[in-house]
């Protein structure tokens, strides 16, 4: 029987953190389901970075179809989640259902992995995250450290079940770390 993959997202999600863990999931012949709080095409960014410019840039990049709405995820299907970053974050994470979905990955020691922006989407479950270690895109070390966990100043870290890294560079490691776990 094969793996099932969580991947939980919304428009703005940062087009290589959903298809390269996407794609590498498939690769290894798990199943991967995509939730979003409903089911749609998501419109998927680019965020790349300018000489001079102290934050990124943001542009359109490809549609992704969803394949459910998190009213209808139950999280016990599924033996790993990954929460890519981009903008999504900011606004999935006021979905009612989500935090139920993060909740039960925690609570029954599952594999997650979280990358850029997906701190802000570990912010729904605070509890949970008091006391760890990971690390994030810079901008969300306020988001880690307001959970009460500690922000690691790596690009990736590995915490029990939780593997965390900093952004879209730090992909290969990210995904390597995350499928060690799930397998």
């Amino acid at each position: 029987m094969s793996k099932k993959v969580l991947l939980v997202t919304g428009d703005a999600v940062e087009a290589l953190e959903i298809f390269y863990p996407y794609y590498r999931c498939l690769e290894e012949g798990y199943e991967v389901t995509v939730a979003s709080p409903s089911v749609k095409k998501l419109q998927t960014v680019c965020h790349d970075f300018v000489e001079g410019m102290e934050t990124y840039t943001e542009k359109p990049a490809y549609g992704l179809d969803s394949h459910a709405a998190f009213a209808e995820i139950n999280p016990a299907d599924y033996d790993g989640l990954i929460i890519p970053g981009g903008r999504a974050p900011e606004y999935i994470r006021l979905d009612k259902d989500l935090p139920g979905i993060v909740r039960h990955f925690f609570e029954t020691n599952k594999p997650v992995g979280a990358i850029c922006h997906a701190a802000q989407v570990l912010s729904v479950v605070p509890d949970l995250m008091k006391g760890r270690e990971y690390t994030a895109y810079i901008a969300c070390k306020p988001d880690v450290i307001a959970c009460g966990a500690t922000y690691v100043d790596e690009t990736l870290h590995t915490h029990g079940n939780l593997v965390s890294g900093h952004a879209w560079p730090d992909l290969p490691g990210f995904m390597a770390a995350f499928l060690k776990l799930l397998r």
